[in-house]
Order: C-alpha cells, then structure tokens, then sequence
C-alpha cells in the first residue's frame, strides 16, 4: 500500500499531512485516502473544509451538536474547569460539577428516573445499564434473570455488551461470538408504513415478540428488554402507533425491566428534552450521550429508577461498594462543565421548543422528495429522518456515494447502508431546512 498525503489548501506552508497513521473508525480507510473529506471549522449550522468551502450539517456532527457549533459559552467553560481542576479520580472523590450536573439532569427526564450514572459515550451507557439491570436482578435475589431482549436493526454502540444487543449484521458478523442469552424481536420496518411522517398505522402487533420470548424462555430468566425508542443508527425506524406502550405493558406483566437507549433521540431531537416522554411512556433505565454535551466532550449517562437504585443500596453492606462498575473518566471535570453549560444554552435559548416548532416545516421538506426515482423510502419524527435509496448492486454502495457526492455540494450527513440520515442542529432556521433540501434534491436526482 503507497504512501498517501494531504496538502492543506488552507495552510499551503505546512507540511503535508501523512494519512498512513491515523486507522478511521467506521470508515472505508483506503476510500478515504484516495479522496479526503477534510473539515477545519465549525460555527453554528455550518462547517468549512480546508479549501474555505462552507457547507451546511445537516446531521448535527453525528447528532450530537444539537446547539449548534463553536459554542463559545461551552468552550469558556471547559477552559475555566480545566484551569481550576483538570481532573480527580471519580472513585471514593467527588467533584462538584459532577453532583450539579446529575442533578439537571435528572430534572429533564421522565418519571423516577433521579439516579444518574455518568460514562463517557453511548456505547459505556449501554454497557452500564445491563450491568445495572443485571446487578437490581441480583439485589432481589433473583439472580436467574440473566437473559436481554433487543431487536433487529438495533445498534447499541460498539462494546460486546452493545454488540451482542445489536441487530445490525455487520456490527454482529465480524465480532462473534456474542454474548449468550440475548434475543431479538423483529424489527418494525414494514412495506405498509412507507413513506409514512410520524408513526406507523401498522406493526403494534410486532410487540407481542416479547410474549413469544417470555412463553419460550421464561419470564423468571429475562433481565430486561432494550429498545432505540426511535431506532437511529439504522436509518430512523420510527415505532408503530402503540408499540412501545405495548412493550412497557407486555414488560410490567411478566417484570422485566424496559430501557431505552436515548443515545441519538435524546435533548430535542424528538421535540421535549427525551423521547420517552414524546411518546409517553416512561422505561425503568434510559441511556444518553451525544446532545449532554453538544458533542465538545465525551460524556454520556445511565438515567435509572429511583427504585431500581434503592433496592440495589439496600442490598449491599454498610460501607460497601454497591455496584462494581465505572470508568477512569466517570463524571469528568471538564465534561461536566461542558455538560452544564449545554444545559443552560438549552433552557435559556428555548431550542427544545424551537425544534419541535421547525419539526412539521423540517418533515414537509424532506418528505417532498419522496417523487425523486431512486428514493426508495422517506421516515421521519421531529428533527429527525432518513432518506432511503434504492441499492444499486452491492448494499450501501449507492447510499456511500451519495453521502460522498453531498459533501461536494456542500452538505454533510451521516449514510447508512443506502440510508442517509438527516438531523439538523436546533439552531436550525426554514432557510437551512430548504438550503438542505435543496441539495439532496440536486444530488438525488444526479444519483
């Protein structure tokens, strides 16, 4: 393999950057070399590649940047935390921020879910919440519950935990073999909910796969069911109408603990602060990441019921540690300052609600591109949607270079096999929703 090179157009008397060293993650590395997608700068809804080309992101980062970037407010933030305390090890110390950020935290979700345990991505919070749900099983003297239910098409980040949750094939197929004790629902993808807004009239019944589970394997071994209220990573795969309510009956009538993984649909992105409450149904643990901190820190979080949380302390000896979990980085300073001052630009500026306003404008233009003749299916809810293409030969090969054509027509976006998922930050305006749609409808019809 040859050596490969970048010269930056916007520093011409720097050295060119080697692309040898640096292994991409989720990225056809060699693809890359051959034609690199540099950014440079980011502020509000827009990025700058290294030519000073401005384009629109219309996938908020990788749906994290909610609040727009170059955030200076966060920035100022992290740089006061880091000079003041860079960092104290999170076990047997504490950090204020760390308590002040749990605390709001806590006041955004649904129901009891007060208990917050801080990880560092979507991935850690997966993770941790089985742990969690495994480690309340054990604390009830029902130890035998050990099973997880999950459904296809599903991603629950990249750790075996995840994975082995996981209903993507190719996140499954190269890293087996998986957990034990792990099976997975159909997923509610169906040929009469095309091109849909909003949720599916048809698949509620697809719930009752968790009766089959509980009927085979029995109730007494299920720990809990995991679910994308919203699955994201996929390609938007909005619920049917009643299907998550179902779940949560289906889960109260047999025990089982329901989680929601809110990693992508969590801070806006659905309209209120999770999508548990856009749907109205409320899990026993919820994970999050990505909008906690806008994306300017790695941080992500396990929301878990107060009851839950109870009878796990209650369990453990005076003194002791009631859960044998965490991370070096757990509730890190500057996280927590990035954190905290995320937090604040959403409330004081309003954006959960500025999202769900844009929402019917920001569906409305992406759903017109449904005449285009390589658009195979159009999903959506709130900030959120997917455009799916037609394949052409080899799965994701045209959906790869449709996200590579858009980047050169100014307009970023994270693809899916042959779906390209839409997100625009909060901050968003209708001139950036028709700015967008106006280039996918321009690359769509060259496709």
């Amino acid at each position: 393999m040859g050596h490969a090179e970048f010269e930056l157009a916007d520093r011409p008397s720097a050295a060119p950057l080697s692309l040898d060293e640096y292994w991409m993650p989720f990225t056809p590395n060699r693809d890359f070399r051959r034609e690199p997608k540099m950014v440079v700068r980011a502020e509000g809804v827009w990025l700058w590649n290294d030519r000073g080309e401005r384009l629109i992101d219309a996938s908020s980062g990788l749906f994290c940047v909610n609040a727009g970037h170059g955030r200076r407010e966060i920035a100022e933030a992290v740089g006061r935390q880091l000079a003041e305390l860079d960092f104290i090890a999170p076990f047997t110390r504490g950090h204020p921020g760390q308590f002040e950020l749990a605390t709001r935290v806590a006041a955004l979700t649904p129901g009891d879910l007060n208990r917050i345990f801080f990880v560092n991505s979507g991935s850690e919070a997966v993770d941790s919440a089985m742990k969690i749900a495994l480690a309340y099983w054990q604390a009830k003297g029902q130890g035998g519950r050990t099973m997880f239910v999950s459904r296809e098409r599903a991603y629950h980040g990249v750790n075996f935990g995840g994975v082995s949750l996981a209903g993507l094939v190719n996140n499954r197929r190269r890293f087996g073999p998986t957990l034990p004790g792990i099976v997975h629902m159909r997923h509610t993808h169906l040929k009469e909910n095309l091109f849909q807004p909003g949720e599916g009239e048809h698949g509620a019944e697809l719930a009752e796969d968790l009766v089959r589970f509980v009927n085979l394997h029995g109730a007494e071994n299920i720990a809990a069911c995991f679910v994308e209220p919203i699955a994201g990573s996929t390609g938007c795969l909005v619920p049917p109408k009643g299907y998550l309510k179902r779940l949560r009956e289906i889960c109260d009538a047999h025990g089982i603990l329901l989680v929601f993984d809110e990693v992508i649909c969590g801070f806006g992105r659905t309209g209120p602060a999770f999508a548990a409450q856009s749907f109205g149904v409320t899990p026993d643990i919820m994970t999050m990441a990505k909008g906690l901190t806008n994306g300017a820190q790695p941080m992500g979080a396990v929301a878990v019921s107060e009851r839950i949380h109870d009878t796990i302390f209650a369990a453990a000896a005076e003194g002791a540690i009631e859960l044998f979990h965490g991370y070096t980085y757990s509730g890190h300073p500057a996280a927590c300052a990035a954190g905290l001052a995320t937090l604040d630009i959403y409330r004081d500026e309003g954006l959960f609600e500025r999202g769900a306003a844009l929402s019917p404008y920001f569906l409305d233009a992406i759903f017109a591109l449904r005449d285009i003749g390589v658009v195979a299916d159009i999903r959506g809810y709130g900030m959120l949607a997917a455009i799916e293409v037609h394949p052409d030969g080899v799965p994701g090969k045209r959906g790869h270079a449709f996200q590579k054509k858009l980047f050169d027509n100014g307009l970023h976006l994270k693809a899916t096999g042959d779906a390209a998922i839409v997100a625009p930050p909060l901050v968003a305006t209708r001139e950036h929703v028709d700015m967008i749609a106006d280039i996918l409808r321009r690359t769509l019809k060259a496709l």
